[in-house]
């Protein structure tokens, strides 16, 4: 059994604090820039790779708002309706899966209407990518304790304090499956034949 007594904070220079979950979303956005444009190379992705450096830049503000917006309506509405100056104040934490994913399929949906490109082929982009961000996402929760799974009597369980049940490290297994195990079946999948018998 895990006692978790993980520091959030990867770096601090005086005052000023660096967080592993603010590093999660900096790399994760860095690896989808740089295998975007790795599979644009290699004729792996039908897109330009030009575009592609602009669309990975407003993708960023997508998630970013739309995480952020998805966790005040989601989880927390009350509380800002009676503190909206806290809205924007995203280094206090507050950030939802649901509400990036839906920043970003608004930004898709746009951005392929006005370029003039396929949907389907950002929509490529995007999950050929995203994984890898959703593993460091998933560890950095971790970290930070929080999304806690179900109680277990297994050795595998976490204690979290302050409570004294052992739980389910259920952002790990997230991490795992939802980023190591679906990155390599979808890219798996793009260099195979399969590939072409879907297009």
């Amino acid at each position: 059994m895990y006692l978790h007594n993980l520091n959030p904070v990867a770096v601090e220079f005086f005052n000023l604090k660096i967080y592993w979950y603010s590093l999660a979303y900096i790399f994760g956005f860095l690896f989808c820039l740089y295998y975007s444009k790795y599979l644009v190379r290699k004729r792996m992705l039908n897109l330009d790779i030009n575009l592609v450096e602009d669309f990975i830049t407003w993708s960023i503000l997508a998630v970013l708002i739309g995480g952020r917006c998805g966790y005040i309506f989601f989880y927390n509405l009350e509380f800002y309706l009676i503190n909206p100056v806290q809205m924007i104040q995203i280094w206090k934490g507050g950030m939802s899966f649901h509400g990036g994913l839906i920043g970003l399929i608004v930004l898709m949906f746009f951005y392929s209407s006005s370029k003039k490109i396929e949907f389907s082929e950002l929509a490529n982009l995007v999950a050929y990518t995203c994984p890898v961000g959703i593993f460091l996402g998933r560890t950095a929760n971790f970290i930070n304790g929080e999304l806690i799974g179900r109680p277990t009597n297994g050795s595998w369980g976490v204690l979290y304090p302050p409570e004294n049940i052992a739980r389910y490290p259920s952002q790990i297994f997230e991490a795992f499956f939802e980023g190591i195990v679906l990155f390599i079946i979808l890219n798996l999948f793009l260099r195979s034949n399969l590939k072409r018998k879907f297009q």
